[in-house]
């Protein structure tokens, strides 16, 4: 990064990208903190969470972050499909990155991620229930209906559900 880069970032108050950063950002993507895991830098952006090998992990997919003893340990959703207008979500194994110098990373993560939401449910099923979050999403216009079925759920009896509340969501606005 050249000594004028370095001075705007300073002056923005956004953070600067380490020279050893694997991604590439978009050209306004606006980096908001850093922080150095054993694995190399996590970058956190309005768009998401660059993590060390340098995929972005978009704030929308993030269930659940946590902050404690120098770890911030984060829970991916994957989309596995989708019920009318609602993505149906999956987690993934939690990633532990130990954090040398968080800096103000763990509170941006915080705050980016409780920001996307704008509604959560819970309701109970067979088996089970799943969890139906209202999220914005960086780039698209709108909220978008996330399902995610609790361990043990019937997850032939939740897309039918989870349809009907993303259409009667779609009625109401």
């Amino acid at each position: 990064m050249t000594w004028l880069r370095r001075f705007a970032a300073r002056l923005s108050g956004t953070a600067e990208v380490p020279a050893d950063f694997a991604g590439v950002l978009g050209a306004d993507e606006r980096v908001l903190a850093v922080a150095r895991a054993a694995d190399g830098p996590l970058v956190a952006t309005h768009l998401g969470l660059w993590l060390p090998e340098g995929r972005l992990l978009g704030w929308h997919l993030v269930s659940k972050a946590t902050w404690r003893d120098g770890v911030l340990i984060v829970v991916e959703a994957v989309e596995c499909g989708s019920a009318g207008d609602a993505v149906l979500l999956r987690d993934l194994r939690p990633l532990r990155l130990r954090l040398a110098e968080p800096g103000t990373l763990p509170e941006v993560v915080h705050t980016r991620v409780t920001g996307s939401i704008r509604s959560t449910e819970h309701r109970e099923l067979p088996g089970g229930g799943a969890r139906f979050v209202q999220r914005k999403v960086p780039g698209r216009n709108g909220l978008v209906l996330q399902v995610r079925a609790d361990p043990g759920t019937d997850e032939r009896s939740l897309a039918p559900v989870a349809a009907e509340v993303a259409e009667r969501l779609h009625r109401s606005r």
